[in-house]
């Protein structure tokens, strides 16, 4: 029978990102999502400005009425949630619907390039750790990270140039690895390793360490976290490796990457990742 997979992250009608690389990812990797949308967008937020209709007062209708229907879920995915009071309902969903085999990744929507997220203040930020903590996957970038851990982006970074700066951002995911979280993909940091300009994908697994490096190609794109998330949940849900995951998932996003970038595509509208879902299935 196929994985059932819980998806709880925002819908928007522009730029590919959310649950809409998720649904079609997951799918792909023979996954049946069940989506809950956390908020639906016009369009992402990296646009000049957007619409969105928070769905925080709605998520109890879903619980129940998939608590009525007695589905459960192999694993259950999140990612955007807009409030305080949202993670207070996605921690009753948990109650629910979480058995002991169900695995929960979190991937904790909250910064980019050392800054908070516009409207993500500290007591979001501080609910959002309380989810954290009972993921067994997390999948932040470096500024997540750093929020979770209560580490200074700044100091981190001061390290760039340096060779132990892999080290350092190993330590600090080891710091993630409390209560029930064992594996932690720190996703996409700029490194440079001699006059390569690199992409690099920090796995922990347990006491194992990967490093994911790719070549620097293209141009930067909204969406590709989610994408990365999405592949890596599918793998690990089917039984397969935490780097294997990874793996994947940065072959399929460059290959993408290397298409959008030729066509000339604006950033916020995502990577032309439909043409390329063959390489997931």
């Amino acid at each position: 029978m196929l994985k059932k997979v819980a998806a709880i992250n925002d819908l928007s009608g522009a730029g590919r990102c959310s649950l809409t690389v998720a649904i079609p990812i997951l799918s792909a990797l023979k996954v049946q999502v069940y989506p809950l949308p956390t908020a639906v967008l016009s369009n992402q937020t990296g646009y000049p400005d957007f619409y969105i209709d928070d769905f925080t007062d709605k998520i109890d209708n879903f619980t129940y009425q998939w608590q009525r229907l007695g589905i459960n879920f192999d694993c259950i995915y999140t990612g955007f949630l807009p409030s305080e009071k949202q993670v207070d309902k996605i921690l009753n969903f948990l109650r629910v619907f979480r058995k002991e085999d169900t695995l929960l990744l979190v991937d904790p929507v909250m910064g980019d390039d050392g800054e908070v997220y516009p409207n993500f203040g500290e007591k979001l930020c501080e609910k959002i750790k309380q989810l954290t903590v009972e993921a067994d996957i997390l999948t932040p970038n470096l500024t997540e990270c750093c929020i979770l851990t209560g580490i200074n982006y700044q100091e981190i970074m001061e390290y760039k140039n340096s060779e132990i700066f892999l080290d350092k951002i190993v330590e600090v995911g080891k710091k993630l690895m409390t209560g029930r979280v064992k594996r932690v993909v720190i996703t996409g940091i700029h490194y440079s390793e001699g006059e390569n300009d690199l992409l690099v994908n920090v796995i922990l697994d347990g006491e194992e360490v990967h490093f994911v490096k790719t070549p620097v190609t293209g141009g930067s794109y909204s969406g590709t976290g989610d994408i990365l998330a999405s592949v890596v949940c599918g793998n690990v849900v089917n039984g397969k490796g935490l780097a294997q995951g990874v793996e994947m998932a940065v072959k399929f996003i460059n290959r993408a990457i290397e298409d959008t970038y030729k066509d000339k595509t604006d950033r916020n509208d995502g990577i032309n990742f439909e043409k390329y879902l063959y390489m997931l299935m």
